[in-house]
């Protein structure tokens, strides 16, 4: 990693307001001129390939430029340099996180959520899935969500913290945890510390796995999370005046099923 990343001196890759070499506009471009075939999504999708076949060390503008078939100057008129690569393929695979409909608050609760939680929700294709929205349901899911994808990706683990989290399918991912969590019941004061507390302990755990793959999560993994949930749980239990919220949790099926990947 650049030393920039490492002293804390670099800028974002995601603030438009950031120096740029060349005059590049804020899409990543130069406009007129730019090398034809090319842009910042292809890219992106070359380094998440790159790093996932030979990790953070296998990674250079010239590798890149090879993996694209471009000279190594072509790469530069889209990006300034390889730390500006890693926080793109960070936010990147943040894509890959099946995630709850963060923008739905109580008022999208709907009378026909049954006894156990749950309500009726048709898809694109007009096929009806249950709906889970407990809150303790979808905490465990978006843990899963989470490790999958560090285990999917073995080098996230070791960007994780080491740029800031403003590039927009990471904000989609703090806004689902933040949505969830605060559906906990939960006092303001706590979320944070409850945020930390389910997504540093994923965040490690995948990180310590030695095996390269898990779709089913151990059950260890599991014991600990339901460890995590009680302990949330005793907390509201604990704070007066407090208690869950129930609102839907949006139209798409919800929890994933953590056996397969749409």
């Amino acid at each position: 990693m650049a030393k920039a990343a490492r002293t804390g001196e670099r800028t974002s890759v995601w603030r438009e307001d950031r120096p740029r070499r060349g005059g590049r506009d804020g899409r990543g471009g130069r406009g007129a001129g730019r090398p034809s075939g090319l842009d910042r999504d292809r890219i992106t999708r070359a380094v998440v390939r790159l790093l996932d076949a030979e990790g953070l060390a296998g990674l250079s503008m010239r590798r890149l430029a090879a993996e694209l078939n471009v000279t190594a100057m072509s790469v530069y008129w889209y990006v300034d340099t390889k730390d500006d690569l890693l926080e793109l393929a960070l936010d990147a695979v943040h894509g890959e996180l099946r995630l709850p409909d963060a923008a739905t608050d109580d008022a999208g609760a709907t009378d026909e959520t049954d006894e156990a939680g749950a309500t009726d929700e048709e898809d694109e294709a007009g096929e009806t899935h249950r709906v889970d929205d407990d809150w303790r349901v979808q905490v465990r899911a978006l843990a899963r969500e989470y490790r999958a994808l560090l285990v999917r990706h073995p080098w996230l683990s070791r960007l994780a913290g080491a740029f800031p989290d403003i590039g927009p399918r990471s904000l989609d991912f703090s806004r689902s945890a933040r949505h969830v969590l605060g559906r906990t019941g939960l006092p303001e004061r706590h979320l944070a510390g409850a945020h930390a507390a389910v997504f540093r302990f994923v965040h490690g755990y995948a990180t310590a796995e030695d095996r390269p793959a898990a779709r089913t999560p151990a059950p260890d993994f599991e014991a600990a999370l339901d460890l995590i949930v009680a302990g949330i749980e005793a907390t509201v239990a604990r704070s007066p005046g407090v208690s869950p919220r129930t609102a839907a949790p949006g139209s798409r099926r919800w929890p994933p099923d953590p056996t397969a990947r749409a």
